[in-house]
């Protein structure tokens, strides 16, 4: 009977130290992740270097769901630039080109005029209310590359949450019952 005992505490002290060891792992890969986007974030000089289309308002060029690449640099922006900016009360960035730049001569201060390729005007409606123009600071990052229709998954994974629930609780289930 004494040897039926053992046997069980080291059944239950072999699938607690497999539980542990798992929950170290996953935290290793959320921590890599973290250091991996801060170091993108260090390297590209944007707060955000890397981010999904998520209208038609840049097509032909860029179509839902592809994923551009930012840097940003100090180098001044030029009309023709693809930029991705974020509007004061608005949450979402918004990925546009850039179609005028007007620097005033008595502040130094750079105005940017913006509108996405599919649009009829320029982004004016959807500056914050009363403002004209765009200033160095509501620019995140200028599109480097992209990757296309990569970004679907981020939009699907929005747009219809159950199945982000699901592919979660699939990947836990995974990770949980995996053997290694």
């Amino acid at each position: 009977m004494g040897w039926i005992g053992d046997g069980v505490e080291s059944i239950r002290s072999l699938e607690i130290r497999h539980a542990l060891t798992q929950i170290v792992t996953l935290g290793t890969i959320g921590t890599m992740a973290l250091i991996i986007w801060k170091v993108l974030i260090c390297v590209t000089g944007s707060e955000s270097p890397v981010v999904v289309v998520l209208s038609e308002s840049m097509e032909p060029g860029f179509k839902r769901g592809d994923i551009l690449f930012l840097h940003m640099s100090k180098d001044p922006i030029r009309s023709g630039e693809i930029v991705v900016f974020h509007v004061d009360g608005r949450e979402i960035p918004i990925v546009h080109r850039v179609i005028k730049v007007h620097e005033r001569q008595d502040t130094g201060e750079v105005n940017i005029l913006t509108k996405g390729d599919n649009n009829l005007i320029d982004d004016r409606p959807l500056y914050a209310q009363g403002q004209l123009w765009l200033q160095q600071h509501h620019i995140m990052g200028r599109a480097v590359g992209f990757l296309p229709y990569v970004g679907w998954v981020t939009i699907i994974m929005t747009e219809k949450p159950i199945l982000k629930y699901l592919l979660i609780g699939a990947l836990g289930l995974l990770f949980i019952t995996s053997k290694e």
